[in-house]
């Protein structure tokens, strides 16, 4: 009890740290002294009266979101005196992991620009700082000739330094375990069965109404979609984000998610001092000036050096010429200390759906980047990051579709070769797009990724009888390689509570 009690403090003292340094702590402090001219504010009990000021003017709820927010992203307790590296990632082999891969990203990136002779950081002239400027909008229309650069990595690249991670304290020499050896993940982290999912992702359940299931034309509006829509508009109005995260579990109205989302992101209506106003994937096309924009700014934004305290990884470190080795000239590149990889853009293009105005969209994109999308591709134990989506993934059809996994493996398809990439890209680019947001609605609502490897199996076991007829990895891949007309929540609810465990 007394330990809890002094988890909770510690807790609390880091969110109070973090809050001062905000925006809001500066506008709660100008609200406060401005309440003092207040009539019902007195001096003998000045705590309480400005307390109940701040719950009738709204800056209490504000205040909750904030913290709310907070407590999303915040790692799980450790021991006071335990060092920094440990609040990114606990296990030393994971660190080291993360470590060389980070270092042979930086080597590639470098010999890159060996290559091309060209400076990985320069100023740009006042002239083609003008241009930029004049172009801001047609960015994508008049985009600069990339056909000599080639991405630092692609996520192929990234699964076989996974494929090759091991416990150094695990080794057991030959006598592996049958699931370890079977998988291509194997390294031993704990991973959520089916009777535990079921527990986590209750509100999925066969007799919970979904947007996704629901809604669609053969049933209704009035037994299901027209209830939740008015208590969305409720939550809204409310503007409690813990309670739109409850609410989007069951999925979010078209009308009602933008601002579902930047609620609960805690993304005020505030416009950023940004200035900002897709790949080759068809869907995506039409944004590609809102891409290029979110990304150059994204690259730029060392804001987002702050998610480093909780991430595994760590921002690549440049030094100014003739002073290598001097933390004091160390400049971190990019200025956001993230190298993005081969469909990187995939992350923010969905967005654009969602987001019409630049600066909003721009917020959004860098809130689910630092809470979700930075876990899947770096390395660590996180029951969210990679690892352990990969590891979930395979022991979920290890377990419950065994034929399937054993007649794959045996014909040289191992499943996780074919659904890295899914997981990696968080679907994106794979899903219609309605789907891919109904999906990423439940990420929110649950504040996990780990439904991305529950659908990964799901798809699998859909088209479990065409691939049990497969005899190679590129059979495999052709009957897998359109996921566009699947209908998420069917499949996630046939799967988690229609399986026989």
């Amino acid at each position: 009890m007394l330990q809890e009690e002094s988890d909770l403090a510690l807790i609390i003292a880091q969110i109070v740290q973090k809050l001062k340094g905000s925006n809001l702590y500066a506008q709660l402090e100008r609200q406060a002294w401005a309440s003092l001219q207040r009539p019902e504010i007195k001096l003998e009990s000045l705590k309480e009266d400005i307390k109940e000021f701040f719950k009738i003017s709204g800056w209490e709820k504000k205040l909750q979101n904030a913290v709310y927010s907070e407590l999303s992203v915040f790692p799980l307790p450790s021991h006071p005196a335990a060092p920094p590296e440990h609040l990114k990632e606990p296990l030393v082999y994971m660190r080291k992991a993360q470590g060389s891969w980070e270092k042979r990203i930086l080597k590639s990136l470098n010999s890159m620009c060996t290559e091309l002779s060209i400076p990985l950081a320069q100023k740009r002239p006042v002239g083609e700082q003008k241009e930029l400027l004049n172009k801001w909008n047609e960015m994508g229309t008049d985009e600069p000739d990339l056909s000599l650069f080639r991405p630092v990595y692609a996520p192929k690249d990234f699964l076989e330094v996974l494929i090759n991670l091991r416990n150094p304290n695990y080794e057991n020499g030959d006598s592996h375990s049958f699931r370890t050896h079977l998988g291509l993940i194997q390294v031993p982290l704990k991973v959520k069965d089916i009777p535990e999912l079921k527990e986590f992702f209750v509100e999925l359940g066969l007799t919970a109404g979904q947007l996704g299931i629901d809604d669609s034309t053969q049933v209704p509006p009035e037994l299901f979609e027209n209830e939740h829509v008015r208590i969305g508009q409720k939550v809204l109005s409310e503007q409690d984000s813990a309670a739109a995260q409850q609410y989007i579990r069951q999925g979010s109205p078209t009308a009602l998610r933008a601002e579902l989302w930047a609620l609960i992101l805690n993304i005020s209506s505030q416009p950023e001092d940004v200035k900002l106003t897709a790949s080759n994937d068809d869907y995506y096309f039409v944004f590609e000036d809102y891409l290029y924009q979110v990304l150059l700014c994204f690259s730029r934004d060392t804001s987002v050096l702050g998610h480093f305290a909780y991430n595994s990884a760590s921002p690549p470190k440049s030094y100014i010429r003739g002073k290598l080795g001097l933390e004091e000239y160390a400049v971190f590149y990019p200025p956001n200390g993230v190298i993005p990889f081969h469909g990187f853009s995939m992350y923010v293009a969905p967005l654009c759906f969602l987001y019409h105005e630049p600066s909003k969209l721009y917020q959004i994109f860098r809130e689910m980047y630092v809470r979700f999308f930075f876990r899947l591709h770096s390395i660590s134990s996180h029951p969210s990051g990679i690892v352990s989506l990969c590891l979930l993934f395979e022991t979920l059809l290890q377990t419950y579709l065994p034929q399937l996994f054993y007649h794959l493996r045996e014909i040289g398809a191992q499943p996780l070769r074919i659904s890295f990439k899914w997981m990696v890209r968080a679907f994106s680019g794979y899903l219609a797009t309605d789907q891919l947001l109904l999906l990423w609605d439940r990420i929110l609502g649950y504040n996990s990724l780990e439904i991305l490897a529950v659908l990964a199996a799901a798809v699998f076991a859909f088209r479990a009888v065409n691939l049990m007829e497969v005899t190679s990895l590129a059979a495999a891949e052709a009957v897998l390689a359109d996921l566009s007309t699947l209908k998420v929540m069917p499949l996630l609810q046939i799967f988690l509570f229609a399986t026989v465990t």
